[in-house]
């Protein structure tokens, strides 16, 4: 028989214990249950109510001034870069092109004129490829690495060019043929490989610039949305103040209005501006720019085509064997220049000052067109020391006539670019200041909005 243990005794549970209720510990409710709770019953009272409304109010204040800074920082930041960085990029892209089609025009005018090349032909020749070479290290720094392949082709190119007109001159002042083979040669390198890079180049520039231009330009939805929505959520609860106390103003809500509504007006109007400013600098400055860079980098071509022709002598056919191609290739350069002056006066109709140097500049055209169909009568007449007077004379040559040209565009550029910093900069001037006075006056709304609150909130203490 087993016995307890000492000390130890046996119980039958009695009909007490059998039956008493377990104690189950209640849930414990999480944080964001507690504050549902809270605010429900906060939401009965008329001052819980208010202080809801009230931190609605004050965010929906706060959003907005932060949505604005945002938005408009953006914008005002392509805005600078336009005006800062990629109109300048442009601009020099053009000024690469148009240094390197200028170099070759000189080398080939100052190979025309002999042995004795006209100091100021070599001196200009020497300065297009020193500024092209300066250009070329400005952008190396400044742009970005999707232009940087053309730069290091051109900066490789360079070089071989001018090494080849060197070996041209030394050729040419010793009376030697071969010299005409090497100004050929290096035409056929800056013609088929350097221009092409060159414009390249400006094309990603420029390409650059458009959409600078259009992320400037584009309107800050989000801002003007969250503005409507504060400003309605404020006429409301002032309307809702108005229906149960029968007060017209509650000033700490009618300064935060009042603050919303200059902020939604600032950016409505302040964008607005910005984007018709650049838009023009884009249409009316940016739009002619192209065309009259391109046409004075056409008249370039024409020019180192029509001097080419005289050293060529018809040495040089077009594929088909048919035609002088320097000769062929003088007369779609012309074509280009015309078709594009065209456009830069259709451009610059409403613009007397702008259209001025244009009209100069077709009118000289059409007599560089006149003079130069009478040196290639004098030149197939085999009057070669005629036709070449009438080619780099001094006067009634076409060298006037183009030099006429280039005058004239070089006008009408300096004038469009003129047009494009003035409206440019206004465009970023119209921006300036917005993203932080919508900051501040966003949170001096908020300090309103609960200033007027708590002023309906101290009426019930």
């Amino acid at each position: 028989m087993t016995h307890p243990p000492s000390g130890t005794a046996l119980r039958e549970p009695g009909p007490d214990q059998s039956s008493a209720p377990v104690t189950v510990p209640a849930p414990r409710r999480g944080v964001p249950s507690v504050a549902v709770e809270r605010l429900r019953a906060a939401a009965t009272t008329e001052p819980g109510r208010l202080q809801i409304i009230g931190a609605a109010l004050a965010l929906l204040v706060v959003v907005f001034g932060g949505v604005t800074y945002l938005e408009i920082s953006g914008r005002a930041s392509s805005a600078d870069d336009v005006v800062t960085r990629s109109q300048p990029l442009s601009a020099g892209a053009a000024s690469i092109y148009r240094s390197l089609a200028d170099a070759d025009t000189m080398a080939a005018s100052g190979f025309l004129a002999g042995a004795q090349e006209p100091p100021d032909v070599h001196a200009q020749y020497k300065a297009d490829i020193k500024e092209a070479s300066r250009l070329l290290v400005e952008a190396a720094a400044s742009t970005d690495a999707s232009s940087h392949q053309e730069i290091i082709t051109l900066g490789e190119l360079l070089p071989e060019y001018t090494g080849l007109i060197e070996r041209a001159r030394a050729n040419n002042r010793q009376g030697l043929p071969l010299g005409g083979a090497y100004l050929r040669y290096a035409n056929q390198k800056m013609t088929n490989e350097i221009l092409p890079a060159a414009e390249r180049l400006y094309a990603a520039e420029t390409g650059r610039l458009g959409s600078d231009s259009a992320d400037a330009r584009q309107w800050p939805f989000l801002s003007l949305a969250a503005g409507i929505v504060a400003l309605a959520a404020l006429a409301w609860t002032q309307r809702r103040n108005y229906r149960r106390t029968n007060r017209v103003f509650n000033h700490g809500l009618l300064a935060a209005t009042a603050a919303a509504t200059v902020v939604l007006l600032w950016l409505a109007v302040g964008h607005t501006v910005a984007r018709t400013e650049l838009r023009s600098a884009m249409v009316h400055g940016q739009e002619s720019l192209d065309v009259l860079n391109k046409a004075r980098i056409n008249s370039l071509k024409a020019r180192a085509n029509e001097n080419l022709t005289l050293v060529a002598r018809g040495a040089v056919l077009t594929p088909d064997g048919t035609q002088d191609k320097y000769e062929t290739d003088y007369g779609t350069g012309m074509k280009a220049l015309g078709t594009q002056l065209e456009s830069a006066r259709n451009l610059a109709a409403d613009d007397s000052r702008g259209s001025e140097p244009v009209d100069a500049a077709i009118k000289s055209v059409s007599e560089w067109q006149d003079r130069h169909k009478k040196a290639r009568t004098t030149d197939d007449r085999g009057e070669y020391d005629s036709a070449l007077a009438q080619i780099i004379g001094a006067k009634d040559s076409t060298g006037e006539s183009f030099g006429k040209v280039d005058d004239a565009l070089e006008r009408a550029l300096a004038h469009e670019q003129d047009e494009f910093d003035a409206a440019a900069g206004d465009g970023r001037g119209a921006l300036g200041g917005l993203p932080v006075g919508a900051a501040v006056l966003a949170l001096l709304g908020a300090a309103g909005v609960m200033t007027g609150v708590n002023r309906r909130l101290s009426e019930y203490r």
